[in-house]
């Protein structure tokens, strides 16, 4: 990260000289626009790391506001619409298949608010 922001300053730096020699002709269209290019693809690793970054900070806040609802809610004298909206973003539930054994087998997934899980 730290890597590609220091490139990426180093980019704007020359990328201003850039400008100024571009407008004054001294450099052709063609190497501007590779530099711009360099640029703008600096630009989006660096939000992309960031965002990588930010990733594990979001799940550690969710986890923290999962706890914080299960100790809330952990004897609750009765299961209520608003408990189950608090904690549960959604129920899917699959159609059901029976398995070799002519067992019927329906497969529930349930997504908990704050903990992530790949959709």
């Amino acid at each position: 990260m730290k890597r590609a922001e220091s490139r990426q300053k180093e980019v704007d730096r020359l990328f201003l000289k850039m400008y100024v020699d571009r407008a004054s002709e001294k450099i052709t269209k063609r190497n501007f626009v590779m530099l711009s290019s360099k640029q703008i693809e600096l630009e989006e690793q660096v939000a992309s790391l960031r965002e990588e970054i930010r990733k594990p900070e979001q799940e550690t806040i969710g986890a923290e506001k999962w706890i914080e609802l299960i100790k809330e809610n952990a004897v609750p004298k009765e299961l209520t619409a608003t408990l189950l909206n608090t904690m549960i973003k959604k129920i899917l539930i699959h159609a059901p298949e029976i398995n070799e054994n002519g067992e019927r087998i329906q497969e529930i997934e349930i997504y908990y608010r704050f903990i992530r899980k790949n959709e």
